[in-house]
């Protein structure tokens, strides 16, 4: 391998990893190849990347002396303690200037970190999204990059070529913010991903336990779904979900376990909400939707001791689907909404500028929640960047507004059936709270001030009065401090 010669270094050969390096030499960069079971990469070049430009590099130093100036190592390794060990590894053979950039699924305060501590050392790190599974990889991603801003002139042209692109060519990337900003857009990105599935989970099984409908009669209703306002990465693979057939002719479906992994983004997702003090409430259903899903063995013993209703399947189908259909797509709404929330209340604490419209456009192609609806989000925010919550445009509120005899109706035939539908119904809640003028929170003051005498403001006083009362008159005249947990 000649010093100097190629353009970009990778670490870490798993599936992303060999498909990101595909991509890149597809567009003429030449990439050299690391993974620390040495042995993969001459797998890799002698299979994967045979004919293509990918250089091996049998040793870190080795890989780092074929770059070109400014060095760009990019690793692909699994988030954590794996991602410090190989900086430690990589970093002494540096210099200023140089660029590291880390593309799993890290914690974005692990890249506040690391950004801070490489831009000490006159390393410039950027910490970036990588969205799009296997076949994302290779074909366009959706890439968020965030970090040190300098170090993005240098990356820009190579992550942009190797991007997703839009219906006018425009990349599904851009620069998202200072340190962690990137991994915090792709970890709500994944939290709304996991919010989609069990809203599209949910959905399935209110037409299968409410009409009956087989899978093959369930491929027909998601596949006419996608052709519609519902038209997305998730609805499509659903649809093309109910045609596989198992090696005895029967619907795979149907053998998968109801068991739910997950890898933590959703959770970090709903912590960081709680953090801030942001009702992403669909998020956490859906979190919790899949811890519940874990407990298969204790759902299986209650299901012989707790009953549920007694009903037959529905016969006026069609009438049912519109309204499943249309709870599915204001819940969606809801999800997302929540899901900017959230990124409005993070930049606000760690001072990013967040291009929300921006952020949209990147999501609309290359990702797994690449869909439709998301060019109405950045209409939304290209009409008014200062939109305090996308349920105040006029697109999303007239939405709602029509749509939710439909969204209730399929609610309440949820409950009539005994479906468990945690995600609709928070988001039919969130919705009912947010266009509440007034909520029943003055008796939970109340009841705060009775036992322990923590006051509570009066409407007919200006805000930031505070007053107590000795409900009991029993009680002192002292009360408690104020503060915000």
């Amino acid at each position: 391998m000649q010093p100097e010669s190629c353009d970009i270094a990778l670490i870490g050969l798993a599936v992303m990893g060999q498909n990101l390096v595909l991509n890149m030499n597809d567009h003429g960069y030449r990439v050299a190849v690391f993974n620390r079971t040495v042995s993969k990469v001459d797998d890799f070049v002698a299979h994967e990347a045979a004919g293509t430009q990918v250089a091996g590099a049998h040793s870190i130093l080795e890989m780092v002396q074929a770059l070109k100036r400014p060095r760009r190592v990019m690793l692909m390794v699994k988030a954590g303690p794996t991602v410090d060990e190989m900086i430690a590894q990589v970093a002494p053979h540096l210099e200023k200037g140089d660029i590291l950039i880390d593309g799993g699924n890290s914690h974005y305060p692990d890249t506040n970190r690391r950004s801070r501590d490489l831009a000490a050392q006159g390393i410039l790190f950027i910490g970036t999204g990588v969205s799009g599974g296997e076949e994302g990889a290779r074909h366009g991603p959706s890439i968020m990059p965030g970090g040190n801003p300098a170090a993005w002139p240098h990356v820009k042209p190579i992550f942009q070529a190797i991007a997703a692109k839009v219906e006018d060519g425009t990349p599904c990337c851009d620069w998202v913010g200072e340190d962690g900003a990137g991994h915090y857009v792709k970890m709500v990105h994944n939290g709304i991903e996991y919010g989609d599935m069990q809203l599209i989970c949910e959905a399935y099984q209110l037409l299968r336990e409410g009409l009956g409908l087989n899978a093959e009669e369930l491929h027909q209703v998601f596949a006419e779904w996608n052709k519609g306002e519902l038209d997305s990465y998730l609805i499509e693979i659903t649809a093309e979900i109910f045609t596989k057939m198992d090696e005895d002719g029967t619907p795979l479906i149907e053998k998968i376990l109801d068991t739910a992994g997950q890898k933590g983004t959703g959770k970090w997702t709903a912590i960081s909400a709680l953090d801030t003090g942001t009702p992403v409430t669909l998020i956490g259903e859906a979190v919790f939707g899949r811890c519940l899903s874990a407990m298969k063995e204790e759902r299986v013993a209650a299901s012989g001791i707790l009953a549920g209703p007694r009903t037959s399947p529905e016969k006026n189908r069609a009438p049912f689907i519109e309204d499943v259909r249309r709870a599915l797509y204001c819940s969606k709404m809801i999800s997302y909404a929540q899901g900017y929330m959230l990124l409005r209340e993070a930049a606000k604490e760690e001072k990013w500028n967040l291009n929300f419209g921006g952020i949209a456009l990147m999501w609309r192609g290359g990702c797994i929640i690449r869909s439709r609806f998301l060019g109405k989000i950045k209409e939304a925010y290209d009409k008014n960047p200062q939109l305090i919550n996308l349920l105040l445009d006029n697109f999303f509120s007239h939405t709602l507004i029509g749509y939710q005899e439909s969204w209730r109706r399929a609610i309440i035939r949820a409950i009539e059936y005994g479906v468990p539908t945690p995600a609709f119904s928070t988001a039919l809640s969130f919705y009912d709270g947010y266009r509440a003028a007034r909520l029943p929170a003055n008796l939970l003051q109340a009841q705060r001030d009775f036992f322990g005498a923590h006051t509570y403001e009066r409407v007919d006083q200006p805000r930031g009065r505070f007053f107590h009362t000795n409900w009991t008159g029993r009680g002192g005249r002292t009360s408690s401090g104020t503060y915000n947990a």
